[in-house]
């Protein structure tokens, strides 16, 4: 059986609009793990590795709800709760692995796919670094399957930057990774778009040989992730961006949607 599992090696571009321009580029990498191939690629990497330390490894407890319980169950209850049945497809996540046991991702994408390869739907796990972890549940609509083309909005329901308030919607523009990964999301409060977030990668085969390239390329990237936030947090408090109010967080962990919400920037 062919691999589909792969390496990822890319960057991410945040620009702010409002009330001051700010804009960041960063180079990264991400593991896309087929979630019925992690134990045999744990059998077959030396460099990587599933809930045990290696130089880069997986865990299942920096995903979903965080118990360390198997991530496909989850998600399979997340579609269920959407009206969706994958029928025993594939679940897919795209994802930064942990780097020498640390990681923090701010966001990590399950693409859900029917067995016959359709691209279902979506599940966008956010966390923030207050170590809140929300996941919007989005189904792909049908006319947009084959091509696995991603065109989604969802409101948002996570505190995730002291410099933005929660009246704000998210735009999901894409494709289903191929030999390239692409995805945009646009945030909009009410004077239109206030940042725009993009994700950009080619593929690469998932060996030992291309792990050590990427991880020798970006050293610690998973804590540079983390420094830079706050980096780009003080420049923007320095440029005079004002701080909002952090609200109670919302009373579930998920945001489910049964149709895939329309947005005009999304078509």
């Amino acid at each position: 059986m062919t691999q589909v599992s792969a390496l990822y090696r890319g960057g991410v571009m945040h620009r702010r609009l409002r009330p001051r321009a700010h804009q960041l580029n960063y180079r990264v990498f991400w593991l896309l793990l087929d979630l019925a191939e992690i134990d045999g690629l744990d059998r077959r990497l030396r460099l990587f590795s599933r809930n045990r330390f290696n130089l880069l490894s997986f865990h299942d407890r920096d995903h979903g709800d965080g118990s360390g319980t198997a991530l496909r169950p989850q998600i399979e209850d997340f579609l269920m709760r959407a009206g969706i049945d994958i029928g025993g497809g594939p679940i897919r996540l795209l994802t930064m692995p942990r780097v020498l046991g640390y990681v923090f991702n701010p966001i990590s994408l399950y693409y859900c796919h029917q067995a016959d390869g359709r691209l279902a739907a979506m599940v966008y796990e956010v966390t923030s670094t207050f170590g809140v972890r929300h996941a919007y549940v989005i189904p792909v609509p049908s006319e947009d399957q084959a091509a696995g083309l991603i065109r989604q909005g969802a409101a948002k329901a996570l505190y995730v930057s002291p410099f933005m308030g929660m009246e704000m919607d998210y735009v999901f523009r894409g494709h289903a990774p191929g030999q390239r990964l692409d995805l945009t999301i646009d945030g909009l409060d009410a004077e239109g778009v206030l940042i725009t977030a993009a994700m950009s990668g080619e593929r690469r085969p998932l060996q030992d040989r291309q792990l050590w390239a990427a991880a020798l390329a970006l050293p610690l990237m998973t804590l540079k992730v983390m420094v830079a936030i706050h980096w780009e947090a003080l420049k923007l408090w320095l440029k005079g961006v004002r701080l909002t109010r952090q609200p109670p967080p919302a009373r579930e962990s998920v945001t489910i949607q049964r149709r895939a919400r329309e947005s005009r920037l999304a078509r």
